[in-house]
C-alpha cells in the first residue's frame, strides 16, 4: 500500500485521543447502518449507534467497540467522537 491509499483516522472520546493513525480503511456503526469510508469519500457527517469501529492499518485489522457517538468525513480525515 502506497502512502497516497491512506486517511487519517482519530477516535476522540470525553477522556481522552484514544487513537490516531493511519488507515486504509474504516466500517462505522452508523445509525442508518453500518458504512465503509475508503480514500477520496465524500465529505458526511452522521450519529453513531452502539457497534464496532473497525478499521485496517498497516495491514492489520483493529477494532474499538462504540456505544454512541458521530463521526465525520472529509478530505480523506475521519474523526470520531465516541463513548466506549
Amino acid at each position: 500500500m502506497e502512502v497516497t491509499d491512506t486517511m487519517t483516522l482519530t477516535v476522540l472520546t470525553p477522556e481522552k485521543t484514544l487513537l490516531e493513525c493511519t488507515v486504509s480503511r474504516v466500517s462505522l456503526p452508523a445509525a442508518k447502518g453500518p458504512f465503509v469510508v475508503l480514500r477520496n469519500h465524500a465529505p458526511v457527517i452522521s450519529s453513531l449507534e452502539e457497534g464496532d469501529l473497525v478499521y485496517t492499518s498497516q495491514g492489520k485489522e483493529g477494532r474499538i467497540h462504540v456505544l454512541s457517538g458521530f463521526v465525520e468525513v472529509n478530505e480523506n480525515r475521519i474523526t470520531v467522537c465516541a463513548e466506549v
